[in-house]
């Protein structure tokens, strides 16, 4: 039995044993949409811009207020008078559009809460792999590690037996030194990992069930032309930056209605009591119903600076727009060769791995007939390891990019991240 595979066997084995009671994707997922700050972050920002809609709303409603004075006059006793004044706008031109763009930024602020959410199960899947990936490469590091140990002790026996050479015991070492120093980066490199992952949950993952060592490659029905088309139309973030022109351009109109009149229907109710107050005045409440028009002459130009100033925030709003559509397309056709990359790079590293194998015992026949090296040999188990070791990555790959196309697409929902979970050894 190949000794570097069967130290990576028995690993995977171990691992194999805990999935059943190792959290799947699904689970990581449900801990990160209750624990991850960022996701909690959009939604509190949805929350005030839904406020900030209704604060808008509230300029055209009835607006009603109670005024209560006092005077107090040398000789003629003390004078109470409360005022109440209810006011309904009826036509206020500038305070409809502000309200129609306040809602376009709800809307905006909507999809972008959309959008963060798929940005998060696309975070806690490219967590939930990388701490596998690294798993992965600290075991490659020791069995790689410990078959160096053992190629030391072997030289070292053969040494002194008389059938080698110092210098093989020494090229051995010097291996297993250069290999111990990866399993410490490797090590590193997984508590930063576990990190990542706690970061998204608020707690630190006992064990996660890994990729199927024989995974299938995962096709795509549609080519890059439709998903680019998906993308322009349901990619979440798009749409905010859509909503944020169209608010924009409501800008410019509420601005430019500072120009406008404004028509108001007001009831004043006057009540007036005291020791300067007559008798007919205090048994009386007098109410005032009428018709305020507003027409606005001059401000200085503060309504022509508003509307230039709307003009320049809805152009930088469509650049911004312009902007996001290139890095989807962008982002849409790059995860898509990725995707369809990942089936020859599994093919690939299979082929390689098989490769290293069968070359791994080759080696050691030829080592123990005298026809080969020790180099050749400690090459042989640096090339297994690291073939290994990209079969790993290449999994890892090829299932992140495919979640990657459906977040670009704007289709990274649930039942995207369950299809991957289904491809999770469960044994």
């Amino acid at each position: 039995m190949r000794r570097l595979t069967l130290v990576l066997g028995l690993a995977w084995i171990a691992g194999a044993a805990t999935a059943a009671r190792a959290d799947d994707l699904m689970q990581v997922w449900a801990q990160a949409r209750a624990a991850d700050p960022l996701l909690r972050q959009a939604a509190a920002y949805n929350g005030a811009q839904e406020a900030a809609a209704r604060q808008a709303r509230a300029a055209l409603l009835p607006q009603w207020s109670l005024q209560s004075s006092e005077q107090r006059e040398n000789g003629a006793g003390r004078t109470r008078t409360t005022t109440s004044s209810l006011s309904q706008p009826l036509i206020d031109l500038g305070a409809l559009r502000e309200w129609d763009a306040s809602r376009s930024q709800a809307s905006a602020q909507s999809a972008r809460l959309a959008a963060a959410e798929q940005a998060a199960r696309a975070r806690v899947a490219e967590a939930y792999f990388g701490l596998l990936s690294a798993q992965a490469q600290l075991a490659t590091a020791r069995a790689n590690e410990e078959a160096f140990d053992r190629q030391v002790s072997e030289a070292e026996t053969r040494f002194k037996a008389g059938l080698s050479a110092q210098v093989e015991a020494d090229q051995s070492r010097a291996y297993r030194e250069l290999a111990r120093g990866n399993t410490l980066a490797a090590e590193l490199n997984l508590a930063d990992a576990r990190e990542a992952l706690a970061q998204l949950t608020g707690a630190s993952p006992e064990a996660l069930q890994p990729l199927r060592r024989q995974l299938a490659a995962q096709t795509l029905a549609d080519d890059a032309e439709a998903w680019t088309q998906r993308a322009l139309q349901a990619n979440p973030e798009l749409q905010a930056l859509q909503l944020d022109v169209q608010a924009s351009e409501q800008r410019i109109s509420a601005a430019r209605a500072g120009h406008l009149p404004t028509l108001s229907v007001g009831v004043d109710t006057t009540r007036r009591r005291g020791d300067g107050v007559s008798a007919f005045d205090a048994s009386h409440t007098p109410t005032t119903v009428g018709l305020r028009l507003t027409v606005p002459l001059f401000a200085g130009g503060a309504v022509a600076a508003a509307a230039d100033r709307a003009g320049f925030q809805r152009d930088a709003a469509r650049e911004q727009l312009e902007a996001g559509r290139r890095a989807v397309l962008r982002e849409v056709r790059a995860q898509y060769l990725a995707v369809g990359q990942g089936a020859t790079q599994l093919r690939s590293t299979q082929a390689a791995v098989e490769a290293a194998e069968r070359a791994l015992e080759a080696t050691r026949t030829g080592l123990t007939l005298g026809t080969r090296s020790t180099t050749d040999l400690l090459l042989a188990i640096q090339t297994l390891a690291g073939a290994q070791n990209a079969q790993t990555q290449a999994r890892h790959r090829h299932v992140l990019a495919l979640l990657a196309l459906h977040q670009a697409a704007g289709s990274l929902g649930d039942a995207e991240l369950a299809t991957v979970n289904a491809l999770l050894e469960t044994r």
